[in-house]
């Protein structure tokens, strides 16, 4: 056989190999494929950054409390998480919230950039720009404040503003109940009326006066005589001596 036809046949044997070998090496890559499933999963997800239950856009709903219809909220965002310790609703895009009396009267309104409602404890925690109005006319500023539901108090430990009809008062620390009728302010600056600080004067009483026969006389007719004292002599002080035997 010629040295041609044996490179020929060589070459036909060396492509017959390479060709066996990536048939069976797709086989074994097919079977493998097909015997091995491959699940693809999330990461994990953390209590911290754990999904809200419920999550509602552009809310305007009335609440309850024992039955009786308390509070508007109004709010582009509400989210309710109960898996985070402790559980919240979170109303990060700011509350607007109406507070009604038990003939279902509005009593006053709140509003804030961004809230929290810890229902197990009855606590609201309002921060950003608060501001309270209620209908006595009384207005409250600050950029923190808490509603205790449990002890049915307002309380703040940041700069507060507390604007009336009739006094303006401002401080560090605030304490009030519900109704923002009894409040303190203490570190407090403010200004006041001078009515306010000064005591009422004392109204005058007229006499009343009587006839020897017991009829009562009217103190405009009546001439009284107001008894006045003597003046007072001022005598020269004398000095006596006295002598011994």
């Amino acid at each position: 056989m010629s040295n041609e036809k044996l490179k020929c046949r060589n070459k036909k044997w060396e492509m017959h190999s390479f060709a066996f070998l990536i048939t069976h090496f797709s086989f074994l890559i097919c079977f493998a494929a097909c015997s091995e499933t491959v699940s693809h999963t999330a990461p994990a997800v953390n209590d911290r950054d754990s999904a809200s239950m419920m999550v509602s856009y552009g809310v305007n709903t009335l609440i309850s409390d024992s039955g009786v219809i308390k509070y508007r909220i109004v709010t582009e965002r509400w989210d309710v998480n109960t898996v985070k310790n402790p559980p919240r609703w979170t109303f990060e895009k700011g509350i607007f919230m109406e507070q009604f009396d038990p003939q279902f009267h509005i009593e006053g309104y709140i509003q804030a950039d961004t809230a929290w409602y810890y229902d197990q404890q009855k606590l609201w925690e309002l921060r950003g720009r608060v501001y309270i109005r209620n209908v006595n006319g009384l207005i409250f500023r600050s950029e923190e404040l808490f509603w205790d539901g449990i002890k049915h108090e307002f309380y703040s430990y940041k700069f507060s503003r507390v604007v009336t009809p009739e006094r303006t008062m401002e401080g560090t620390y605030f304490r009030s109940d519900e109704h923002m009728t009894h409040y303190e302010v203490t570190n407090s600056v403010g200004s006041f009326q001078a009515a306010d600080m000064e005591p009422e004067p004392a109204q005058p009483v007229a006499p009343v006066l009587a006839t020897p026969g017991g009829t009562p006389v009217k103190p405009d007719t009546a001439k009284v005589e107001v008894p006045v004292r003597k003046a007072a002599t001022r005598h020269k002080a004398t000095q006596k001596t006295v002598f011994q035997p």
